[in-house]
């Protein structure tokens, strides 16, 4: 296969830089990007007879890159590091053993790779990788948490390391600190209290908030422009069909105990109550209730086991409203291959109850059939969907029966159809009960979009 000119001009980009960032968004070919990249590099003197190792999110590791590689390159062959223990490790055998010059790992295993390779007193260059690739670099964006601290003290003698995302700052500019000392510790620093006080102000320290000082956004970003490759939407949109996304709004018949845990965090359904104990938690609370129900969730101590406590969550019904709307939808499409996401256990369960025929992820071979067109309908969630799954040809609808809050896995979500090989026009459907937190919501995704988009401006 042949990249496009813009996948060549990012693929050079890689080649040229050993620590490198691609910001291009979903459905650019970010994998074929680099798996050319990579092939071309293991050319080279600085790479010798070392090994690639990919990080990325589970899906992504078991269903794309090991489907994409062969089709990209003649020259790299791959492992998975993930099952059990046992197989994670032969995963990590040696070349001469697995036949593989590249091991792919997905992020919940990087604190085991860490244990074991600190048990082993090595590195992953003592172990013979040459390069290292994030493909959804923003799953790093935390350098406190504990994977972080445990695999950034094992990749410091590893000379490439190529980090892939579709937005550095979804959630805010702080993000981008983390992400880029994965990379490149000269691009911000290495400590982020120093790139706090630097680029922020902090306006409330018993929480720890930060609010950016008056051109933070442009200086974090000519900071770090060197070493990101930046790919325009423009560069490749004539190659996308366009997409629409449509408002469907509807309205609760009954606000009253909406409006009950709004103002009080209690109500009451008969015998059964949903409590809300604190602010934090009744936004959750109310979402729930946006799509009609509500958990009554309740914490009881074991009766056979001193300080142990058991956790239940009841889901309480008090409205059909925003699945009804669902209905109708499905029906006035004509009951087209669609993608609905959920966001809540129970939203799943009811559209169980109420489609036989709907399909998710974890069912047998559901990526393959959904791609051959043979689902009509498959639920997803947007932290098991929202990356680089393939998903454009079984179909070019998708309805958010519930929104996420994080911007990344909204634009993420909708890219599993619109992206490279749709042949149709992509339709996203919103769903949304008037006068509720789904509006709120809706308004933070615009707004996380806006600061996204002035990042980019300045990259460019």
């Amino acid at each position: 296969m042949k990249l496009r000119e813009y996948q060549e001009e990012a693929a050079d980009f890689l080649y040229e830089h050993d620590r490198a960032m691609v910001l291009a968004p979903v459905g650019a070919g970010k994998t074929a990007i680099t798996l050319t990249a990579m092939s071309d590099m293991m050319r080279e003197p600085i790479f010798g007879n070392g090994r690639w190792l990919v990080v990325a999110p589970k899906r992504v590791c078991t269903d794309v890159w090991p489907v994409e590689m062969p089709k990209w390159s003649n020259t790299l062959s791959c492992t998975v590091a993930i099952g059990t223990e046992k197989q994670r490790a032969a995963a990590f055998g040696p070349p001469a053993q697995t036949g593989a010059n590249v091991v792919i790992i997905n992020y919940d295993n990087l604190q085991w790779l860490a244990d074991v390779l600190t048990r082993m007193k090595c590195t992953l260059s003592d172990a013979g990788f040459k390069g290292v690739v994030f493909d959804e670099l923003t799953k790093l964006k935390n350098p406190s948490g504990k994977r972080f601290k445990a695999f950034e003290n094992l990749i410091k003698d590893v000379p490439i390391r190529w980090g892939l995302t579709g937005s550095f700052t979804s959630n805010g500019l702080e993000d981008v600190f983390g992400q880029c000392k994965i990379v490149d510790q000269g691009l911000l620093g290495r400590s982020k209290g120093a790139f706090l006080q630097q680029y922020f102000v902090c306006i409330n320290r018993e929480y720890g908030d930060w609010a950016p000082r008056k051109g933070a956004l442009e200086q974090v970003m000519a900071k770090i422009k060197p070493a990101t490759y930046l790919l325009e939407p423009g560069d490749y949109k004539d190659k996308l069909p366009p997409l629409h996304v449509v408002e469907m709004r509807c309205d609760m018949p009954d606000r009253q105990p909406y409006e009950k845990m709004r103002k009080d965090f209690v109500v009451k359904f008969g015998d059964a109550q949903a409590i809300a104990a604190n602010a934090a938690v009744v936004t959750g609370k109310l979402q729930q209730m946006s799509s009609g129900f509500v958990y009554d969730s309740r914490s009881e101590a074991d009766p056979d086991t001193p300080g142990k406590f058991n956790n239940t969550k009841t889901p309480i019904w008090f409205s059909s409203h925003k699945f009804d709307l669902l209905d109708e939808l499905l029906e006035e499409n004509q009951h087209a291959n669609t993608l609905i996401v959920y966001n809540f256990q129970e939203e799943l369960a009811e559209l169980k109850r109420r489609y036989k025929s709907l399909t998710t992820l974890d069912d047998d071979n559901a990526i393959g059939r959904w791609n051959d067109g043979n689902v009509p309908l498959l639920a997803v969630h947007p932290k098991s969907a929202g990356h680089g799954l393939n998903l454009q040809y079984g179909g070019s609808h998708v309805v958010f029966l519930s929104l996420p809050w994080s911007l990344e896995l909204y634009e993420q979500t909708i890219g599993r159809l619109h992206r490279s090989g749709q042949r149709h026009d992509v339709w996203c459907y919103v769903l949304m009960t008037n006068k509720t937190v789904d509006e709120k919501i809706w308004a933070a995704l615009h707004d996380k979009r806006a600061i996204s988009d002035i990042a980019l401006e300045e990259l460019k």
